[in-house]
């Protein structure tokens, strides 16, 4: 590890709505939401270059910060809510009481502020001394959980920076929904607590939009079993991840480019290149999965009866727009299905890997746009399956859709923001380029090695482009 950071707590604090602001409400979990539960706590953290000293970033930054946080909450009470999990056969849902509120803590770190805003690959513990911890779950006298749904940490680096760490639990929020409500706090923190701001997208809370025929949530609260059991926060996570580093690589626009019409090229006639779906997201995928793969087995396809085992790659997709109900663009929640692509081995590491996975990601896409719901009433048995088996399983957190770098406080747009944690779950991040329009970032936590031969492998394949 570099030079360790130092970080002294300044302040420990709640953050609630203001007063009798919202009325006490409870909110059912769709179907969407219960595939989540088991997941563990998602964690991002937005870097800022505000060159201040600690004193004035207490007094004329941090009330600010809290005071915005308060009047989004208001609007967002989700977040400063619990999870209530019944004992019995009540369903889990979420419940706000007046008073409830959100973990705010307050640091002072000392050590290089730029170190962690560079792609190069550092020590992945570094990033988690900015990570907000969300409280324990609270078990009432009659077995109810109380599970806290989300908790933020500001550091302050003097004379250099600010990071903003947001921790919280995905069964209360989807991507979308959680940078729209990211979005909201930096927008009412730079207008001075102007609310006028959001009257064009206010969230959507009302769960009665997503219908469920089919009696998906109980399916699925039977599959997972005793899954509020384990949702603490694993005390010894540090260690787990002492060798692994983490890292940033970046894709300009002009390869991305090059990499959709060298996907064309490698089609042999009109049939095999009309169906094809080549959005950024689609062919940028491809190329992560299939260069993660091959160095993983280091590139070699021996045809071996390894070979011929199913590698999967998973990404979520919005159903927002693809659904035959309307479901609200600004609905707060979770509204994306898990979508599952497989691939044998010898496929993906094969000549042709490139272009094989291309064809498999992009045909899932283009189906979800008339069948976003096809074969729901198994994802979360094909969730459990597969850990079961021990399948090689490469998955994506985050899209460069969600636009993480127009989260602007007042201090201007990010210097980078990190989703940290792919260090525990294995997936990769996916956010637009920071520096150039149309280009993506992918942030990868592997071992030093590891980390070393996907960029040879990465670097290798941009050349093809």
């Amino acid at each position: 590890m570099a030079e360790p950071y130092r970080v002294t707590v300044i302040e420990e604090s709640q953050v609630a709505p203001p007063p009798n602001s919202v009325p006490t409400t409870s909110l059912p979990l769709t179907f969407f939401d219960i595939q989540w539960l088991p997941l563990g706590p998602i964690q991002s953290l937005f870097f800022y270059q505000v060159p201040q000293p600690t004193n004035y970033f207490t007094q004329a930054i941090l009330p600010t910060l809290k005071h915005s946080l308060s009047l989004t909450l208001q609007l967002f009470f989700p977040l400063a809510a619990n999870l209530v999990c019944p004992p019995q056969t009540d369903k889990p849902h979420i419940l706000y009481t007046e008073g409830n509120s959100v973990p705010f803590t307050v640091a002072e770190a000392a050590g290089d502020f730029n170190h962690l805003i560079v792609n190069n690959p550092r020590d992945a513990r570094e990033l988690h001394h900015f990570v907000a911890h969300l409280p324990p779950t609270h078990v009432s006298s009659d077995d109810t959980r109380l599970i806290p749904l989300m908790a933020t940490q500001v550091t302050v680096f003097p004379n250099e920076g600010i990071c903003i760490g947001m921790t919280f639990r995905h069964a209360a929020a989807d991507g979308r929904a959680i940078h729209h409500f990211m979005k909201s706090w930096a927008s009412i923190c730079r207008t001075g607590g102007d609310l006028t701001c959001l009257d064009k997208s206010p969230p959507f809370h009302d769960r009665a939009v997503i219908k469920d025929p089919n009696g998906l949530d109980n399916n699925y609260l039977k599959e997972m079993g005793n899954w509020a059991s384990a949702l603490d926060e694993d005390s010894d996570l540090i260690n787990k991840i002492a060798e692994k580093v983490r890292a940033t690589f970046v894709m300009g626009r002009a390869h991305i480019e090059g990499l959709k019409q060298w996907v064309k090229g490698q089609c042999t006639n009109k049939e095999d290149l009309e169906p094809l779906h080549l959005s950024t997201f689609v062919v940028t995928c491809a190329l992560i999965w299939v260069c993660l793969i091959k160095s993983q087995h280091k590139g070699v396809c021996n045809f071996s009866d390894d070979n011929s085992k199913l590698c999967y790659f998973i990404f979520a997709a919005d159903c927002r727009n693809r659904l035959k109900f309307p479901i609200p663009c600004t609905y707060f929640g979770n509204c994306v299905a898990p979508c599952f692509v497989g691939l044998e081995r010898r496929e993906v590491v094969g000549e042709t890997g490139i272009f094989e996975a291309v064809k498999a990601i992009g045909n899932k896409v283009g189906q979800l746009e008339t069948e976003a719901l096809r074969g729901a009433e198994t994802w979360a048995s094909v969730w459990k399956e597969m850990s079961e088996m021990g399948s090689t399983i490469v998955s994506v957190a985050g899209s460069p859709r969600l636009g993480v770098y127009d989260t602007d406080f007042g201090w201007g747009r990010p210097k980078k923001s990190e989703v940290v944690h792919i260090d525990v779950t294995g997936a990769f991040s996916l956010a637009e380029c920071r520096d150039e329009d149309g280009g993506i970032e992918v942030g990868l936590a592997l071992s030093r090695k590891s980390i070393g031969d996907f960029n040879a492998i990465w670097e290798q394949s941009l050349k093809l482009f």
